[in-house]
């Protein structure tokens, strides 16, 4: 089973990266003064990783579609709002390789005629909403970019959980081969964002 976790707007899912991207819906309210507090922030890095089920290969396939999709969606963001040169760039990654992440999903969800499905928890879509909505809200500067970074760290770590529990999950040779090679992208994601955090300052 796929750990519970789905609630955020994982998988970059980064090993799912590897299969697909997109969905999310949820509002979030500013903190008064339309600065974020730290608050805001564990509250960003706590939501980067949704909840799930036991999945189908549908379920596993929508799931990675959708934390790809997130993942360069809020990647573009950062490349441009993000105050910390390390920040930009690790958002222009985030565009460029969940992309191709999602564009190898779907194009083995093509191939092997698996019409993505979200497991009936699967928050993935809200949560990526939901988190697109603070950063696009949150005025930029170093706790914009600590609230970005902490939230790359979990969902990523999310992500590659729910991708060994996927790739053990689906008896399908083709996705099994898709995680295994999207794994260690994911991982690399999550090494930089761990790199960048340590240097940040903390969000006060």
């Amino acid at each position: 089973m796929i750990s519970n976790r789905f609630t955020s707007v994982a998988l970059i899912g980064a090993a799912i990266a590897m299969a697909a991207c997109a969905k999310d819906k949820t509002t979030t309210t500013d903190s008064a003064a339309g600065a974020m507090t730290s608050n805001d922030t564990a509250a960003m890095a706590n939501n980067a990783a949704p909840a799930a089920p036991a999945m189908t290969d549908a379920n596993i396939v929508a799931y990675l579609d959708e934390a790809n999709a997130a993942d360069s969606a809020n990647g573009k963001i950062a490349s441009t709002k993000g105050t910390s040169k390390d920040v930009q760039a690790f958002g222009k990654m985030m565009m460029g390789e969940h992309h191709a992440l999602r564009v190898a999903g779907q194009a083995l969800a093509k191939k092997d005629s698996i019409t993505p499905e979200p497991a009936s928890n699967d928050t993935t879509k809200a949560h990526a909403e939901h988190t697109a909505d603070q950063l696009n809200s949150t005025p930029k500067g170093a706790a914009w970019d600590k609230a970005y970074i902490d939230g790359e760290v979990a969902m990523h770590q999310s992500v590659l959980d729910n991708a060994r529990a996927a790739h053990d999950a689906t008896q399908n040779a083709d996705l099994k081969a898709l995680i295994e090679k999207a794994s260690p992208v994911i991982q690399k994601h999550l090494d930089r964002a761990k790199e960048i955090q340590s240097k940040l300052t903390p969000a006060t």
